[in-house]
This record gives structure tokens, C-alpha cells and sequence, in this order.
């Protein structure tokens, strides 16, 4: 009689190394690994041999760089989503793609369960098992965190000793790292007191703004409706482009951030995030809307970007209202078509200058000089009607004064 299958969503590190063999070991089944490549850098072939020298009965090893691009990040960044001001969504966007990648390998097969390494406190649960009941809500979900007996990561280091399970991580610099092409965060370790400065070897993909170049750089980023086409005059594709502008932001310290945040589950938590390449794209791509957007527009897009931002945290990326607020994102982003010059220089990323087609400027009617087509004395009627509610409140208050 064969064992059910567990798809297991497997990065190779300490976490999801126990829980494999934890799998094996507690629920007699084969365990499939699945590791989706959101461009972290890692070894993929080192991950898939250790995956089946763990115990697994297959592995999978997914390059989802594009699609995690263009069907998750650049519909997020069309509707300007940024949570609580500060953070670009870069773990949060990634989880509901591998989430949909382990349904469909769960389904080619015929595996009856999902398991993932996410942790009782954190929101990657959240985003995993919404997708999975969104996508398919038939399948069993295996959460190890929430129900073994291990109550930190020195528990899982004991495990993997005692099951001679290689990992990398030791017990004097225990780190929480989540990296794509998007961006890497950092958790655990000295950030988990506030008052503590985060220390300057914890960068990853980018430098400290104080040791960037002296010398500002300079990067033109071409636009069509919304979506990055192109740097300096050159048509990329998108993982290329990100590529390219995450060494330029990197190089000179642009992207990175230190805050505390709200988790969905009730907490707050401390983290670190740098997102060199996707904090210029954001920059600029405002920028350009600027250029483009009426007032109206503009000011409603700001209101859906908080919205988007929210449901994009909160693991909501398979619902009717998010898929509503892209079609409207999609639908404002039409014209935003153009260049944006940006200026890069010690940590920061400043739009300088910006074309489009579509631009709603017009130096005719904006500019200081002489001009024919703008009557300034057209003001006063337009200032008379503006303040006319007002002006009506004050003569209606000086009548009851003097009464």
C-alpha cells in the first residue's frame, strides 16, 4: 500500500530541513519538496540534492522569477501599495505565488496535504493557508510550528544534530532572512530590542548610505502603462531590469529601512528590509504619475493604495476586492507612459526629471513669464464661487452676532 504524500514548501534551510524528516518521522508519509526560485540567489541544485539526501521522495525546484514579477509585483506597484508607509511588500507579495505553486504540485501528485515551516506568530501562515483554501479548499494543511513540542530554533538545531541533518545556521548568530528579487528582511537576533541599532554587516543587498559612492549616479527608467520596460533607452525584461537597478540602488545604499510594524495576528514586530531596486522603481513611478494624473485621480489612487497594501499583507491576494482594485489600477495606469530621470546618491533615490506622451502639463499655462492663454483675471470669479460657502457661513454668524 503506497503512503500519502505531503507537499512540503522547502527552502533547504534549518526549518523546513527538520520538518521533513519531522514528516517522515511523525506521519509516515513521502514528502515532496517544493522550492520556488523568487530569485533569492541560493544554491538551487545544492537544495535539491539536499532534499532527497533529507528524506524527500521528489523535489521541485521552480523558477518563478518572472511570474512573481509581473503577476504580483508590478500589479502591486501600479496600485502604489506600501504598508504602513514604510514597507514594499517583498515577503508578502512571494508567499501567495509559492502558496498557488504548491497547489499545483500538490495536484499533479495527488498529494492530500501541505505542510510549510511558517511559524504561530508570524503572517506567512496567514498568506499560505488563505491562498491554499482559496485555491484549493479540499486540502489538508500541516503547520509543524503550531503543534510539535520545539519551542525555538536551539530545539531545531538539537533535531538536526540528533538526525544528522545538515544546516548552516548556528546558535551565535541566529537569524530570520526572507530574500527575492524584490527585496531581503531581516528579524530575530539583536533587532529583537528596539532601542538596539541594527548593526551595519547585517546588509545583504546593499551598502550602508555612509560608505555609497561620493559621486551621484544617474538612471533614466522607461514606463509603459505602469509597467518597467526599460533602463536608459534599453528594452529589458523584467527580471533583468530589477536585476540591474537592484546593484545600481545597492551600490549606493538606496532602499533600506528600519521599522516596527503591526503584524496581522496581533503584534508588532522589528525588522530590517532592503529593496534597493524596487525602492527607485516606486520613486519613479510616482514621479511619472504626477506627470500624468488629474488631481481626482491621483488623490483616489492614494486611497486604494492603502486598501491594496492592507489585503496584499494580509494574505488576501485571491479575493474579489483585490482583483477589483487591480482592474482600476490597471485601468488609471494606461497613459502613465513615459521617462523618469532618477539621481541615486547615498542611500537616496530622487526623481530629477520626467517625460511622457501623455503628460498633463503644460509649460504654456504654468510658466511665470508672459503668456496667451491663461487670463489671471479669470481668478477672481473662480476665488468669488470657491469661497462662497464660506463666505455665506461668516455673514450668517456676523448676522447672529449682532443680533
Amino acid at each position: 500500500m503506497s503512503k500519502e504524500k505531503v507537499v512540503l514548501a522547502y527552502s533547504g534551510g534549518l526549518d523546513t530541513s527538520v520538518i521533513l524528516t519531522w514528516l517522515k518521522e511523525n506521519y509516515n508519509v513521502e514528502v515532496i519538496a517544493v522550492c520556488g526560485d523568487c530569485g533569492q540567489g541560493d544554491d538551487f541544485d545544492a537544495i535539491n540534492k539536499k532534499a532527497y539526501a533529507t528524506g524527500a521522495s521528489k523535489s521541485y525546484v521552480l523558477d518563478i522569477r518572472e511570474e512573481f514579477l509581473t503577476d504580483f509585483v508590478w500589479p502591486t506597484m501600479k496600485a502604489g501599495a506600501v504598508y504602513e508607509n514604510d514597507y514594499l511588500l517583498g515577503t508578502s507579495m512571494a508567499r501567495p505565488l509559492i502558496a498557488k505553486k504548491l497547489v499545483e504540485i500538490a495536484e499533479k501528485e495527488n498529494a492530500g496535504s501541505i505542510a510549510h515551516g511558517c511559524t504561530g506568530k508570524g503572517n506567512d501562515q496567514v498568506r499560505f493557508e488563505t491562498t491554499i483554501h482559496a485555491l484549493r479548499p479540499d486540502i489538508k494543511i500541516i503547520a509543524p510550528w503550531r503543534i510539535w513540542d520545539f519551542k525555538s530554533r536551539e530545539d531545531l538545531l538539537d533535531y538536526a544534530e540528533k538526525h544528522s541533518i545538515p544546516v548552516e545556521q548556528s546558535r551565535a548568530k541566529i537569524y530570520s532572512r526572507d530574500q527575492n528579487l524584490w527585496h531581503i528582511s531581516h528579524e530575530g537576533g539583536n533587532l529583537e530590542d528596539p532601542w538596539n541599532e541594527h548593526l551595519e554587516d547585517i546588509h545583504v543587498m546593499s551598502v550602508p548610505s555612509e560608505k555609497a559612492p561620493d559621486k551621484p549616479v544617474y538612471v533614466e527608467i522607461d514606463f509603459e502603462s505602469g509597467v518597467p520596460a526599460g533602463i536608459d533607452g534599453k528594452k529589458l525584461d523584467p527580471v533583468s531590469l530589477l536585476s540591474t537597478l537592484n546593484k545600481l540602488g545597492g551600490e549606493n545604499g538606496v532602499g533600506t529601512i528600519d521599522i516596527v510594524e503591526n503584524r496581522l495576528v496581533g503584534m508588532k514586530s522589528r525588522g530590517v528590509y532592503e529593496t534597493p531596486g524596487g525602492t527607485i522603481l516606486y520613486k519613479a513611478l510616482s514621479a511619472l504619475e504626477k506627470l500624468v494624473f488629474d488631481r481626482d485621480t491621483l488623490n483616489y489612487k492614494n486611497t486604494v493604495s492603502l486598501k491594496f497594501a492592507q489585503l496584499v499583507y494580509d494574505g488576501l491576494w485571491y479575493t474579489p476586492l483585490r482583483e477589483a482594485l487591480s482592474a482600476f489600477a490597471d485601468s488609471i495606469q494606461a497613459p502613465v507612459t513615459g521617462t523618469v530621470k532618477m539621481k541615486l546618491y547615498k542611500g537616496s533615490a530622487l526623481p530629477v526629471a520626467s517625460k511622457s506622451v501623455n503628460s498633463l502639463y503644460s509649460e504654456d499655462f504654468a510658466t511665470f513669464g508672459d503668456d496667451d492663454v491663461y487670463n489671471q483675471k479669470d481668478a477672481e470669479g473662480f476665488i468669488n464661487l470657491f469661497s462662497l460657502p464660506l463666505k455665506i457661513r461668516a455673514l450668517k454668524k456676523q448676522e447672529a452676532d449682532e443680533a
